[in-house]
């Protein structure tokens, strides 16, 4: 079946990792903070902190800017659940800002949100097209707010040539297997600023700093989130990938954009000319007539041999936020969730597999032209 997103893994990928496996160290060793060097290079990012999932990287990135009870943060629903679980886990309280129709936040409903106990915006760059930053920074700076980017989906994404990990103050990766380059499992926080890194360093190894010899201090408290050396060996094996990855990806994006550009039934996400995205994700949005027949959609899809997957249910109606929270609606954001399918794109695919995507997608969009769904 042709997943929506998967991992590559070469042979030189399993030679670092076989490397690192041959040797004394497999925990704390040289290669994360080789890792983590690599991410600045990339990135243009003064700072990488590398966790053992992008959920610590998350709750890291929290604690180091002290998001605490009572605080409010302005996020949207379209994400993983990790995005606002990690800092309703210290007690702030998710404020849900309506997104566009293209699964990002709609930064001009970000300002009416404010409120004395805003603390951060959290925007997610979904599927890996970059957010509106410029407009939400902006915002930030006019009301002394953090920013804090889930950018999840976006490693290798960027705006004017500027790569996301170094606009905000602070922006977290995802290095799970189905994202642009994988550690397996695996994450990192990316700042400009000294004292979050310092911050993040201590969260990530129980909050101990070594002193002389065998001597060390807890300083203050922190879990076990880092990385193994296995893991970061194969992240820097993969980050030296990513350019050729995010190419494949783009271009069976733009075949698919070609094929679909003139049809009725649904529409795709429009990338802007001075952003590159990492195409993590290639979502379909569907027609609101097409709204009751998605399931049967989504089903025709997978035996057709098509790993489809839908991008997500808001955060908000899951069963733990409406117990919390109480229910919640926001029309787009609800309206985006009953369109969106994303299709296989992803860089072990050929164009011949693009190609059987399209035709497989569009024979079975096109049977809903002249009726309505079956069930």
């Amino acid at each position: 079946m042709l997943s929506y997103s998967t991992q590559l893994i070469e042979a030189d990928d399993i030679a670092a990792v076989t490397e690192v496996l041959h040797g004394q160290l497999l925990a704390q060793g040289p290669k994360v903070a080789e890792f983590e060097e690599a991410l600045c290079r990339y990135t243009g990012s003064e700072y990488a902190v590398a966790f053992n999932s992008a959920t610590s990287a998350l709750s890291g990135a929290y604690h180091a800017c002290d998001i605490t009870k009572d605080d409010e943060i302005i996020t949207s629903a379209i994400s993983f659940v990790s995005t606002s679980n990690m800092f309703v886990d210290v007690g702030a309280k998710p404020v849900w800002c309506d997104v566009k129709l293209d699964g990002n936040i709609d930064e001009n409903g970000i300002e009416k949100l404010i409120t004395s106990k805003t603390k951060a915006i959290v925007p997610i760059h979904f599927a890996g097209k970059p957010v509106s930053l410029i407009k939400i920074h902006e915002i930030a700076k006019k009301h002394n707010l953090l920013v804090i980017e889930d950018a999840a989906h976006a490693l290798g994404s960027s705006i004017d040539s500027k790569k996301i990990g170094s606009f905000s103050d602070m922006t977290i990766f995802s290095f799970h297997a189905i994202k642009p380059i994988t550690t397996s499992e695996g994450g990192a926080v990316l700042t400009n600023d000294e004292n979050y890194a310092n911050k993040l360093k201590l969260f990530r190894s129980h909050g101990i700093i070594k002193k002389k010899l065998w001597n060390s201090d807890m300083v203050s408290m922190g879990y076990n989130y880092r990385l193994t050396e296995v893991a970061a060996a194969l992240g820097i094996s993969q980050l030296k990938k990513l350019d050729r990855f995010i190419t494949i990806r783009n271009n069976i994006a733009n075949y698919f954009n070609e094929r679909f550009k003139n049809e009725k039934l649904f529409f795709t996400q429009r990338i802007e000319s001075n952003t590159i995205t990492s195409r993590h994700l290639y979502p379909i949005i569907l027609n609101p007539e097409l709204h009751c027949c998605k399931e049967e959609i989504f089903a025709q899809l997978q035996q057709k041999g098509l790993g489809v997957q839908v991008h997500y249910k808001p955060i908000y109606q899951n069963s733990f936020y409406e117990e919390k929270f109480g229910k919640f609606a926001l029309p787009v954001t609800n309206d985006f969730y009953r369109s969106e399918i994303s299709l296989p794109c992803n860089q072990t695919m050929s164009m011949e597999d693009a190609k059987y995507v399209a035709d497989t997608f569009l024979d079975i969009i096109h049977k809903y032209t002249h009726r309505g769904c079956s069930f």
